[in-house]
């Protein structure tokens, strides 16, 4: 008495076909010859044309949806597997399709020559069409994947990015090679698993715990975190790659988290580097185009003194510092201690015991001028 757990008809897989063409596309493949033994085929332009109505299908297979049916029934198609007349599919139309082989070779003829006395199949391999019936052709210089082509290479958790930027490479190649393929999609769609399987051993073998590699680099997930969503320029963070790599093998240490570190890395010179550039004490020479920053106008706004009179010193500030060739760390704070000094001679401020105040600058050597405090008096 049959199991109550396998309440229908069973699905067949042949495991070289699902090895050869896909586990989905063979498995759409056998239902397809499964639904034509029941049919009449129409014979044109020397092969056997079948329609089977799109509901049908979605009966047979409850667990795909009508764009799952479009997209495996496109990559069959592709691989030369079968041929498709229309694409009424796209709209919930019947499927009007031809297996790849000649009409006095098809599909489910041959598939009655195949069976045994005894019931079974011989090597499913012999029953996919050994040479596709879609024309060869050379690859275009301006080629690029179709959308069912990344949604297969999704399927593998292959970004898009990934396989896009395979692309000029995978054009040249084949260029150069001056072949001709049936489907570019099915031969891209190889190239860029065998290159996503590469990439992936290399990471896991990063990822392991030992030295850091010489040739080490950074994951794609790393350098997302660091530029994409950290805002760090991406010259920064390539650049650090080196120093990163000399720093670890010189102390030899073992880990297995060497992206992690590296993003660290990276966030803290990333730190260090802005903070540098905004708080800057090595002493320079005063610019042609200086300008105070707004810090200094706040302080002398706090002192009551105008900001206008201030601005209006700025002009012969710059340029009787530019011709003592002075350097200093900070023209903030000179260009706040000369204004406050000028703004207090304007107002006749009391000296108190020192002749700074009614001195010009001109008159001052530099460590009286460095030192000079006359205008908080």
């Amino acid at each position: 008495m049959p199991s109550s757990l396998v309440p229908e008809k069973p699905l067949l897989i042949y495991p070289s076909l699902a090895a050869t063409l896909g586990l989905e596309e063979s498995l759409l493949l056998c239902v397809l010859a499964d639904q034509v033994q029941t049919l009449n085929p129409e014979q044109l332009r020397g092969f056997d044309w079948y329609s089977v109505e799109t509901q049908t299908l979605l009966d047979g297979l409850p667990f795909w949806q009508l764009r799952d049916l479009q997209r495996i029934a496109n990559s069959l198609r592709d691989k030369g597997v079968i041929i498709v007349s229309t694409h009424q599919l796209e709209q919930g139309g019947p499927l009007r399709f031809a297996f790849n082989e000649k009409a006095e070779q098809s599909w489910s003829q041959r598939q009655q020559r195949l069976r045994q006395p005894d019931g079974r199949t011989q090597q499913v391999r012999q029953a996919v069409p050994p040479s596709p019936g879609i024309a060869k052709n050379f690859i275009s210089p301006n080629w690029q994947p179709d959308r069912n082509t990344l949604e297969q290479l999704a399927q593998h958790r292959i970004p898009d990015s990934f396989a896009r930027q395979l692309v000029p490479e995978f054009i040249t190649y084949w260029r150069e090679r001056g072949e001709q393929q049936h489907s570019w999609g099915a031969k891209f769609m190889q190239h860029v698993l065998r290159k996503w399987r590469d990439y992936e051993t290399l990471r896991f073998q990063q990822e392991q715990e030992g030295p850091i590699q010489q040739n080490w680099q950074p994951s794609a997930d790393a350098m997302e975190i660091l530029v994409d969503k950290g805002g760090i320029r991406r010259e920064f963070v390539e650049d650090a790659v080196p120093e990163f790599i000399l720093y670890w093998r010189e102390r030899g240490d073992s880990h297995r988290t060497w992206n992690t570190k590296f993003v660290q890395h990276v966030r803290v010179q990333w730190a260090k580097f802005t903070a540098a550039i905004e708080n800057n004490t090595e002493p320079r020479p005063i610019p042609a185009n200086w300008q105070p920053s707004e810090d200094v106008y706040d302080v002398l706004r706090l002192a009551n003194i105008d900001v206008q009179f201030a601005r209006s010193l700025l002009p012969e500030f710059v340029l009787y510092w530019r011709d003592r060739g002075i350097l200093l760390s900070s023209w903030n704070t000179k260009f706040l201690q000369h204004t406050k000094r000028q703004w207090a001679q304007r107002h006749d401020a009391p000296a108190s015991g020192t002749q700074a105040a009614n001195r010009s600058t001109r008159d001052m050597h530099l460590e009286e001028e460095l030192n000079d405090r006359s205008w908080a008096n």
